[in-house]
């Protein structure tokens, strides 16, 4: 290959069309700039961002206030009433939910205590409140913290 063998992919090099050449080149007189105003005229018209007199996007979009944690932790959260239905073998973790299809299977799970459970348990979590904690043991169960890493 030499150097004057090179030539752009086909279609990627369209030929730019010469204005206020006269009337037979098909942009003669106003060249595409139509009659007056100040898109007609020489010289910078108007910024690439003005709308036309409607209210511009930056001031449309509302303002961003306060702040948002980067590093937040979100849980899906399971309630107590609810984990019977997704045990297998006395055993709930994040594994079995997920195979229930009730969530991802990397999601981060927290055990709420809205409900009532009567079997024993063994329940495998990242995080359980308060009265969910008190209610597994008092039916027999157990829960397993799991490490925020795992």
């Amino acid at each position: 290959m030499k150097l004057h063998d090179l030539k752009p992919a086909p279609g990627s090099h369209t030929a730019r069309t010469r204005v206020g050449r006269g009337i037979a080149a098909g942009k003669g007189k106003t060249a595409g700039r139509g009659t007056k105003g100040q898109l007609a005229r020489t010289g910078p018209g108007i910024p690439g961002w003005f709308e036309g007199g409607q209210t511009p996007l930056h001031m449309r979009v509302p303002k961003l206030r306060g702040f948002k944690n980067r590093f937040r932790k979100t849980f899906v959260a399971v309630n107590v009433g609810r984990l019977a239905d997704y045990a297998a073998d006395g055993k709930v973790s994040p594994d079995t939910l997920a195979a229930k299809g009730l969530i991802d299977k990397d999601a981060r799970i927290k055990v709420l205590g809205d409900g009532v459970i009567d079997t024993k348990l063994e329940v495998h979590t990242h995080s359980v409140s308060a009265t969910a904690r008190q209610k597994i043991e008092s039916a027999g169960g157990s829960i397993v913290i799991i490490a925020p890493g795992v």
